[in-house]
């Protein structure tokens, strides 16, 4: 009897994880037809108009100052996420997200400072567009509307301003050959005592907007190409109730020849109050610890591009950019009436190389040359000293879609 009972305990034992296994496979089984995808099968035909691309710039820079070698380090120069797509047969929309930047809410247009674009475009007819939200501002000229993953240095008028702000756009476009644009932006993201600090000379404009006027153009056939513009900053008004405004004029220009490409851009800034702020920054805080008045910049900017082969390009950059204040002729110290402050030069060679024709990735090497120099006025006034920038980078460059 009792060799009975133990006999059936050890088929029992032998049986339990057949029985287990039997009940876990079927637990899975049946788990699995419960699991919806992340995405409703109704709308997957969406995605078919959806798209999403990492902008990546990655580097291994080799520093210098004043041609001292500084320090070598690997590099994210820019990793920006971009999601962009139609929703409706009329609405589109286009998200894009810098990683490479502080993730702040800011004061004027309540959203992080690191998303440059996050807005949607109606299309109103087959000719006419609008876009709200925050978008690029349409600036003009070709160095401000590439990708920026594109552009190893910008020069200083671009480097320094708020290129990605919120407002409403309209586009029209009679033809392939031209495109007008019109935009009413917030001029800035930040206050205005947080841009301008506490100043003794303007008070804050009750309705601070930007009016930008673009056009782009092609001529002859493609071989010549435009981005034109025109900027007015509304940010303040003087003590004697007069508008301080700034006026921006960007005027690029493209020239195709076969396997060479010119561009030259002109930017010409009058800033009654100075928002570039190189100028504000030259001076030292103990004699203006607010921007100043009255400031000129101009910019020059070329780019040349030599295809060697569709897979290997020699490209060159090459910019001027030149820092007046107007209003130094106030400053008791001033004898000569001296406007000048700065010219910053800058120069980069660089080869690319494409390896492969169905993919937007290219390699390069490049040097990054800067140089600064001061005014005699600026060096014996405000202590500025002359000095110099230069980096050597390899690395990479691709829009990578993921789908």
């Amino acid at each position: 009897m009792k060799s009975i009972k133990i006999t059936q305990w050890i088929l029992l034992l032998m049986m339990l994880p057949t029985a287990v296994w039997a009940q876990k496979t079927e637990r899975q089984m049946e788990d699995s037809t419960d699991y919806r995808t992340l995405i409703p099968e109704e709308k997957q035909g969406m995605l078919k108009n959806i798209s999403m691309i990492a902008n990546m710039n990655f580097a291994f820079r080799n520093e210098f100052v004043d041609g001292e070698y500084v320090q070598s380090r690997f590099r994210n120069e820019q990793f920006r996420l971009e999601i962009r797509g139609q929703v409706h047969e009329k609405v589109y929309f286009r998200f894009r997200d810098r990683y490479t930047r502080a993730q702040t809410s800011e004061s004027v247009d309540n959203i992080s400072r690191s998303v440059d674009l996050a807005y949607i475009r109606v299309d109103l007819t087959n000719k006419w567009s609008v876009s709200l939200g925050k978008m690029c501002a349409d600036w003009g000229a070709w160095e401000f509307d590439w990708n920026p993953i594109d552009i190893y240095e910008y020069s200083d008028i671009v480097e320094y301003a708020d290129n990605f702000l919120t407002g409403v756009g309209f586009t029209y476009t009679p033809s392939t050959k031209n495109q007008w644009t019109f935009q009413v932006l917030d001029s800035r993201t930040k206050t205005f005592e947080e841009l301008y600090g506490q100043q003794p000379n303007f008070t804050e404009s009750k309705a601070p907007l930007a009016f930008v006027a673009n056009w782009r153009g092609s001529l002859l056939d493609g071989k010549i190409k435009t981005i034109w513009s025109y900027s007015l900053f509304n940010e303040a008004q003087d003590m004697t109730g007069n508008g301080a405004n700034m006026n921006y004029i960007a005027l690029g220009n493209e020239f195709n020849f076969n396997k060479f490409r010119f561009i030259y851009d002109f930017k010409w800034s009058d800033e009654e109050l100075d928002r570039t702020g190189v100028v504000s920054e030259t001076i030292p805080n103990d004699l203006y610890d607010y921007s100043v008045g009255n400031t000129l910049y101009i910019g020059h900017w070329v780019n040349l591009r030599y295809m060697v082969s569709p897979k290997v390009h020699l490209t060159f950059v090459g910019m001027l950019d030149i820092a007046n204040w107007k209003n130094s002729f106030n400053d008791p110290e001033n004898a000569t009436g001296e406007e000048h402050i700065r010219n910053a030069w800058g120069f980069i060679p660089a080869v690319e190389v494409y390896p492969w024709d169905d993919l937007n990735l290219k390699f390069f090497a490049n040097w990054v040359g800067r140089s600064y120099d001061y005014s005699d006025y600026a060096q014996e006034r405000f202590g500025a000293s002359n000095y110099s920038t230069g980096r050597f980078t390899v690395g990479f460059i691709s829009p990578l879609g993921i789908f």
